[in-house]
């Protein structure tokens, strides 16, 4: 009888009796994740550095805000009361102790706590960032398929002059030519703010508001508020959102032409499957994925127009408040701001990581 013996077992090649371990799909996701997590932790810490060296090459913040309106004992008197007087180093340290303790300061101006200018205007800057990222992918998105599956002709040629132009203009400028064609010539949208006096009114009386708008206006359950929120929200979120929607474009046309010369998909044409549908089943998903991974980089973009942006319609929120502050020379209110929008991209950013990840395993490794 012929008899069949084993062969080698080849996850023990050395023969010693004890199996090597098996790779796993998708092991390096925690790993991946907690690095990115700790990545935070000296991201803020160069962020915070760099902004309290930049303002400290100004002078003390006391100078500086109430230097024309005290005499130089109360001057000096405040100095040393702050402990701006000190070692540099040693305010250094206690200011990293203080941020770490989530104690931004007060402003010099109005003697508000920082924190609580987060809680007050920190929904309309989410609001408003929130509303450009819907108008980033409601044009974007569109726009880069068509001008992929229109490649190498006029219409792809002039969408793509079209995405240069929605990134290189100004949104301050974006923004006045938008009030001056739908609220001074057509008057169709409001000029400015984040509603109307009446909607603002209904909001004040709910209780625990969230200061985004939006949301608030759902929850007094009259329609007529959600509508002239959303008209107020129109035209800004336009001018924020079409910086985005250029780099989107062509980030999506880009990677719907490279899908389309994979085998899988000459394949499927070789099958007589239409151009138009190779786009919209085979390439519009993975062009996806690169535009998941920029939306963290997109975000400290928008929150960086939105300084212009809210400014422009005054829309009352971070970036509106920082403006005031530089006006009001108040640096320690600018500071505190500035280290808590850079903490919120850092945040974002790690969360857009972990979702890219989730979608594509290839980010984690």
């Amino acid at each position: 009888m012929m008899t069949i013996t084993a062969g080698p077992d080849l996850s023990d090649p050395a023969g010693t009796g004890t199996k090597a371990p098996q790779k796993t799909s998708g092991g390096n996701l925690g790993r991946y994740i907690l690095v990115r997590l700790l990545l935070i932790i000296p991201t803020v810490f160069i962020l915070v550095s760099m902004v309290f060296i930049l303002m400290r090459t100004i002078g003390d913040p006391i100078t500086a805000a109430l230097g024309g309106r005290l005499s130089p004992a109360q001057l000096q008197e405040r100095i040393h009361a702050a402990g701006y007087d000190r070692n540099i180093l040693v305010q250094y340290v206690e200011y990293l102790g203080q941020i770490a303790t989530g104690n931004f300061g007060s402003t010099l101006s109005d003697n508000r706590p920082i924190s609580q200018i987060l809680t007050t205007y920190g929904g309309a800057t989410l609001e408003l960032a929130f509303y450009a990222l819907i108008v980033a992918f409601v044009v974007g998105i569109p726009l880069g398929m068509l001008a992929a599956y229109l490649r190498d002709k006029w219409p792809d040629a002039m969408l793509r002059v079209i995405a240069i132009l929605f990134y290189a203009t100004p949104v301050f400028f974006a923004g006045l030519l938008l009030k001056l064609v739908f609220s001074v010539w057509l008057k169709v949208l409001p000029v400015n703010g984040r509603a109307s006096v009446r909607t603002e009114l209904d909001l004040q009386f709910l209780d625990h508001p969230t200061n985004i708008y939006l949301i608030d206006a759902i929850r007094t359950g009259d329609p007529a508020n959600v509508a002239d929120v959303l008209s107020h929200a129109l035209l800004p979120g336009i001018a924020l959102g079409l910086l985005t929607a250029g780099i989107f474009l062509r980030l999506v046309r880009l990677n719907v032409i490279g899908t389309l010369g994979q085998d899988y998909v000459d394949a499927a044409r070789s099958r007589g499957v239409g151009e138009l549908r190779l786009v919209r089943k085979h390439a519009y998903k993975p062009a996806l994925v690169p535009i998941i991974t920029v939306i963290g980089l997109q975000i400290a973009l928008l929150l960086g127009g939105a300084v212009l942006t809210e400014t422009t319609f005054e829309w009352k929120g971070l970036g509106f408040m920082l403006v005031q502050y530089i006006s009001a020379r108040d640096f320690v209110a600018v500071q505190g701001i500035v280290v808590l929008l850079a903490i919120i991209v850092a945040i974002t950013n790690f969360i857009v990581d972990v979702v890219a990840a989730l979608i594509d395993p290839r980010v984690r490794y």
